[in-house]
């Protein structure tokens, strides 16, 4: 299936690793020319060429969007070297505190709503002006399962859940202008460095069952390529009218969460 995206400029945030670098090879595939930012720079070199190895167009940032001035840079770098974005996926995330609020401290609160929430919101200050002016873009954030039901730190459940109603609300002034914002909530997703992987590492395999069998219908953790599918969909000229949306990925997961 064509989703007319060939050409488009994506940048995505976290995309040496786990969801984002998945999301950027699905966009790749589809024929976007990608920019994506990553802390570390071993692990951003090493994602770059093994996604140009596969002939795909990509350039890497090494960047911290929590940093504003990282934030910044890592747009300027991607129209320098591309040109303006079409398409933003927001994926970096992570837990800061516990999911006890007397145990979280203050610090680690901001810290996590920085890193869910405003992040996010800084990118799409960049990149809106410009997707208005030519009435295209379109904006997919990473958000999660846990930013709708309990589970996890509070500060990230409260960073997740602020993405979507910021999703929600963005899309509504951005739909005039056929500027697409969507959120994605994957569930339980395994993948090297994730903190499902180090759950199945520190838990006899009795307690990893047992959580799957209470929580996971589908029977075994998610992976990263459904979520790369869905980016590209939501990315694509297939997702018109899609706006504002916060679809699960999840294995029908948060049905059973407790």
């Amino acid at each position: 299936m064509d989703l007319g995206i060939e050409g488009r400029i994506a940048m995505v945030t976290g995309g040496s690793n786990g969801l984002g670098k998945q999301a950027a090879e699905a966009l790749a595939k589809e024929g976007c020319i990608v920019s994506i930012c990553a802390r570390g720079p071993e692990r951003l070199e090493a994602a770059v060429a093994e996604l140009t190895s596969k002939g795909y167009k990509v350039h890497g940032t090494q960047a911290d969007v929590t940093i504003e001035e990282d934030a910044n840079r890592f747009y300027h770098e991607t129209v320098a070297n591309l040109g303006e974005p079409d398409i933003l996926v927001n994926n970096v995330g992570g837990r800061r505190g516990s999911a006890v609020f007397e145990d979280t401290t203050m610090e680690q609160f901001r810290e996590g709503l920085e890193l869910n929430l405003f992040s996010a919101v800084r990118l799409m200050a960049l990149v809106v002006p410009h997707m208005k002016a030519q009435h295209w873009g379109r904006i997919v954030n990473i958000s999660s399962i846990y930013g709708r039901e309990h589970g996890g730190s509070i500060d990230y459940m409260t960073g997740k859940a602020g993405l979507i109603a910021f999703s929600k609300h963005l899309a509504l002034q951005m739909i005039p202008h056929n500027v697409l914002v969507n959120c994605i909530a994957p569930g339980s997703i395994d993948f090297p460095g994730s903190t499902w992987e180090r759950f199945q590492q520190n838990n006899p395999p009795e307690v990893v069952a047992e959580f799957i069998d209470r929580n996971l219908p589908a029977g075994r953790f998610g992976w990263p390529e459904p979520i790369g599918n869905m980016v590209a969909f939501l990315a694509s000229e297939r997702a018109d009218l899609v706006a504002g949306a916060c679809i699960n990925v999840d294995g029908g997961q948060s049905r059973s969460l407790i």
